[in-house]
């Protein structure tokens, strides 16, 4: 049978990283064995579901490139695929798990359950006991006139096994939940309406889903759905199979603290916004559990969808580290041909308002000039942004940043005066006659260096900060030959004068 598996998020929130890492072993799953790729949005919770979230889900498969073969936008063979518009579906099945004696009426509430758990000395929080499983009809009969005097309608539960429930899991190997350690789940609320608990596996079910891959804490929700399936091949829902599933380590944060769609800085646009690579991320939430090699964590997704092998997968929790990310998606920003660096960059730059919203031919051409001594020196693609500004800035209100000016251009961070620097600069440049890097290069090493007995660093600090206004920028003597020796002598100048007063 060929593999199917399912990505099936609430529109909830914004997506986050650990929902995205899910997505992506599902998919990556379905790829390496030439299958196919549900997404379904579970989207029952009126008060709590939005259009807003759905579409961002949308935008965040689509921008990373997780393509789906079966869902929303796309279509397929077993939709709809929103639960919302499904209902017709669970209602049928309900009908039928309700003819086969599949499921039982429960009368009794939490209240009550609590109550018969005390006065039998149990512990009252072990849930629900039973109760209502083997009434008689008289009995039950005598319940829903009760229940319906007091408005309270039974919920409907399915009657677990008794026995052990196995499973191999895909992650974690042999699972057993013993007997008797599961109560019987709610699957219908008292209204009439179904819980995730059955509609999800409905779902799957006739969706001819064969492989579940989700995060572990679902993994207590298997025995119940494992018990499900095989009712509904007792009433010819599905096929009769039992899909295989694999529970996924949590993602953590530091501390060992779960991933949460209320934790921003695990937002997902968050990461895009920064200028993270597609296929820099990707790679890095790959690593969150799985490795492609024990000496190799640099790879594209063809090559991680090649070797993606889902028992490789750790069992123990991933704890997302930014910079490790950050080194990743420098190393893809990096391996870019330069064209495709400066189709990428280019959307930030005008961002910023540097560049035109649709770049100049003179606009483009400079950053392509420039882009090769910044693509290096890039750990995002935003990193552009205060690398080039001073390429594009406004002489009458160009100023170095306050912090860089701090460290090059005060005595007492340097460690030296920087006006005599900055003016013996100004000489020996205003002698060149071409200005290129190579003699802006020969002119500073020979003033600063040799004539003044400089180190480096105390040499061309202040230098750098006076024309780029950063300590952090392209090649020094590069970037002033695109600056020009009209603007960079200018800037020098304002610069000196300043350290004069």
């Amino acid at each position: 049978m060929s593999v199917r598996t399912r990505f099936c998020p609430s529109p909830t929130g914004v997506p986050h990283v650990g929902l995205i890492r899910t997505a992506l072993f599902c998919w990556a799953h379905a790829r390496h064995h030439g299958g196919q790729f549900v997404f379904r949005i579970e989207d029952t919770d009126a008060a709590r579901d939005t259009q807003e979230s759905y579409q961002q889900l949308l935008d965040a498969l689509g921008w990373l490139g997780l393509d789906w073969d079966e869902g929303p936008e796309v279509g397929g063979p077993y939709g709809p695929y929103r639960q919302s518009e499904r209902g017709e579906i669970y209602q049928d099945v309900i009908a039928r798990l309700v003819a086969a004696g599949e499921v039982y009426e429960s009368h009794s509430t939490p209240a009550e359950i609590e109550a018969r758990h005390r006065a039998a000395g149990r512990d009252p929080k072990l849930g629900y006991d039973g109760f209502d499983r083997d009434l008689t009809d008289a009995q039950r009969a005598a319940l829903r006139k009760s229940s319906g005097a007091h408005g309270r309608a039974p919920v409907l539960r399915l009657r677990m096994p008794d026995r052990d429930l196995s499973w191999h899991d895909l992650v974690r190997g042999e699972i057993t939940f013993k007997a008797g350690n599961v109560a019987d789940p709610v699957l219908v609320r008292g209204d009439g309406n179904p819980l995730y608990t059955l509609t999800n596996p409905v779902d799957d079910a006739l969706m001819r889903i064969t492989d579940v891959i989700r995060g572990e804490d679902l993994l207590s929700s298997t025995p119940r759905q494992i018990a499900l399936y095989e009712a509904f091949a007792r009433i010819g829902v599905g096929d009769g199979t039992v899909p295989r599933f694999g529970h996924l380590p949590l993602v953590t944060g530091e501390g060992s603290r779960k991933l949460s769609k209320r934790d921003p800085e695990f937002n997902l646009f968050l990461y895009r916004d920064r200028g993270f690579l597609p296929a820099g991320l990707l790679n890095y939430l790959a690593l969150l559990g799985w490795s492609i090699a024990d000496d190799r964590d640099v790879f594209g997704v063809d090559e991680l969808v090649a070797a993606f092998d889902v028992s490789r997968v750790s069992s123990n929790a991933a704890r997302f580290d930014l910079r490790k990310a950050e080194a990743i998606n420098a190393e893809h920003l990096r391996r870019l041909p330069v064209d495709e660096f400066v189709a990428a960059v280019l959307p930030y730059l005008a961002g910023a308002g540097l560049v035109d919203a649709d770049p100049s031919a003179e606009q483009r051409e400079l950053v392509a000039r420039v882009a090769p001594l910044v693509q290096e020196r890039c750990v995002v693609l935003g990193d552009a942004v205060g690398m080039l500004g001073f390429l594009f800035a406004d002489e009458q209100t160009f100023a170095p940043e306050p912090e860089s000016a701090a460290k090059a251009l005060r005595p007492e961070a340097l460690g030296a005066d920087p006006a005599p620097v900055l003016d013996a600069a100004l000489r020996s440049l205003e002698a060149i006659p071409e200005w290129t890097a190579a003699s802006i290069e020969d002119a500073l090493k020979e003033s600063l260096v040799d004539g003044l007995g400089l180190k480096p660093r105390k040499a061309f600090a202040p230098i750098r900060v006076a024309v780029t206004g950063r300590t952090v920028s392209p090649p020094l003597y590069e970037s002033m030959e695109l600056l020009g020796r009209e603007r960079s002598m200018r800037r020098l100048q304002r610069a000196a004068a300043d350290c004069a007063r």
